[in-house]
């Protein structure tokens, strides 16, 4: 009888060990479940918080010269045959466009800059200065990015004489640029390449479509002649 006493004894002694070892392995290692909680963190994952400021500069800044340009261009050739003037008009649509970008996101960021500044100095904040944003970089990366969207369409359709196969240059390379575009900020920013591209290429599209029936009944229906630069 005591001998089976101590037989249970011992196995539910033991017992316990196995169920206190168990718990002490768990507690011990808590990173997997953490990890599968939390599925691109630090470690390996990816800030997209921190690059939406540069992002957003840089593929809105393409976007719009792109569209911008195209548009311009689509929209002259409603009133306008002739080539030299369809490359005129992108070609002031550039570095129009480029200069109100610049000063435009300047005037932004350094907004930003003196909001900052402000809050570190009444905070009385130190080691914070060099994470500041600066405004002159900003504004050059958006004067920079929307030359560089504005050349696709001036350079597809700017050298092209017929007229039918310049408009359809321009709206092809738009057309390829819209959709690039939107799939690359879809691609960094984390979100869906498919979606992103097919929205900012169903915009473009409206806005060059859009350019060019204004251009075109304000034209037939107050009679104006647009002279040729030839």
């Amino acid at each position: 009888m005591d001998h089976q006493i101590s037989s249970h004894v011992h196995a539910d002694g033991e017992r316990r060990a196995k169920e206190e070892d168990v718990v002490d392995v768990e507690a011990a290692d808590p990173k997997p479940a953490e990890a599968a909680d939390h599925p691109g963190g630090d470690d390996g994952g990816v800030n997209y918080m921190a690059r939406a400021q540069w992002l957003r500069a840089a593929v809105l800044g393409a976007n719009d010269g792109l569209v911008s340009v195209a548009s311009l261009m689509i929209g002259v050739s409603a009133v306008n045959d002739a080539g030299k003037t369809m490359l005129v008009s992108g070609l002031a649509g550039l570095v129009a466009g480029a200069c109100s970008m610049a000063i435009g996101e300047f005037v932004s960021v350094y907004a930003q800059y003196d909001i900052e500044v402000s809050e570190i100095k009444r905070d009385g904040a130190k080691g914070k200065k060099e994470n500041l944003p600066s405004p002159t970089l900003a504004a050059l990366a958006s004067a920079l990015a929307f030359a560089v969207g504005a050349l696709l369409p001036l350079l597809a359709g700017g050298f092209v004489r017929p007229r039918g196969a310049r408009v359809g240059a321009v709206c092809a390379a738009t057309t390829v640029g819209l959709a690039g575009f939107g799939a690359a900020g879809g691609y960094l920013g984390g979100a869906s390449m498919a979606r992103s591209g097919s929205r900012v290429l169903v915009g473009g599209w409206v806005a060059m479509a859009v350019t060019y029936g204004v251009l075109w009944l304000f034209v037939k229906v107050f009679h104006i002649h647009v002279s040729s630069l030839g």
